[in-house]
């Protein structure tokens, strides 16, 4: 008997644990959010300017998503940290201060290892400082959270990010100039030299696609396709749900009868 209630404690001690290790929520609600259902880009349609300004090329794209998400996860994780000493007056100041140190540690290691595409990216680097994703989420997510959930927070919410401005440099580079992955040596080293797929031979350059103005039109297209797929899966979650028949009711099986 006591081996039974000791096996069937310790599932339960399991559950407890797992749950207390992301807080309230899943890591798979915290991933199908920070991916898909509250997408910074898509659904909070926030840090538009980095994402419209930069996304002209799979590398700007990639390189700016990479920073914005490294810098998302290591604000999260101080601000969780510190979340105890900082009071209500001075929280915002604090968390400005500490997505600054990290915007600025991440502009100085492009400067040392990526400078080229530090040059390209521009002032998009410095001005990561004033995205509302991060700090949205460091005020609204990391300042109530333990540390783990915060930093996974921050890396999901960051690569959701970081995959819409992939997915729209692609868009735009392929159109606007036929190619794609041009220039990733910039990025990765000597190592990615090579990784140039031309997929339009003799292509005449599609200006609009690489300028700002495309931007817009991409993500209007982007949006608009996420918007049809949750409309699919709500009907079919609709579909699935048992269907009650009408005018049914409850009898009163309680009490006395007769």
């Amino acid at each position: 008997m006591a081996e039974e209630t000791a096996e069937s404690i310790a599932p339960a001690d399991e559950a407890i644990e797992k749950k207390s290790l992301f807080g309230d929520q899943s890591a798979a609600k915290i991933a199908w959010d920070g991916l898909w259902k509250n997408n910074p880009a898509l659904v909070q349609l926030l840090g538009l300017c980095p994402l419209l300004g930069v996304s002209n090329s799979v590398v700007n794209a990639l390189g700016l998503g990479i920073a914005t998400m490294l810098v998302v996860m290591g604000s999260n994780i101080v601000v969780s940290l510190i979340r105890h000493q900082v009071t209500d007056a001075i929280r915002l100041p604090v968390f400005v201060m500490v997505i600054a140190s990290f915007t600025t540690c991440i502009e100085l290691l492009m400067q040392a290892y990526t400078y080229e595409l530090y040059k390209i990216l521009g002032i998009f680097i410095p001005l990561i400082v004033t995205n509302c994703i991060i700090l949205g989420r460091a005020d609204a997510y990391a300042s109530k959270q333990p540390v783990i959930p915060a930093a996974f927070d921050g890396f999901m919410m960051g690569s959701g990010f970081a995959v819409i401005l992939v997915l729209l440099g692609s868009l735009r580079e392929l159109i606007g100039q036929g190619t794609l992955f041009s220039g990733m040596d910039l990025l990765l080293g000597p190592v990615a030299e090579n990784w140039t797929i031309v997929v339009f031979q003799d292509y005449k350059q599609f200006l609009f696609a690489i300028l700002p103005p495309g931007a817009f039109v991409f993500m209007g297209f982007l949006i608009a396709i996420k918007n049809i797929i949750d409309k699919k899966m709500e009907e079919a979650k609709k579909a699935k749900e048992p269907v009650t028949q009408a005018g049914s009711k409850r009898v009163r099986v309680t009490g006395n009868i007769g």
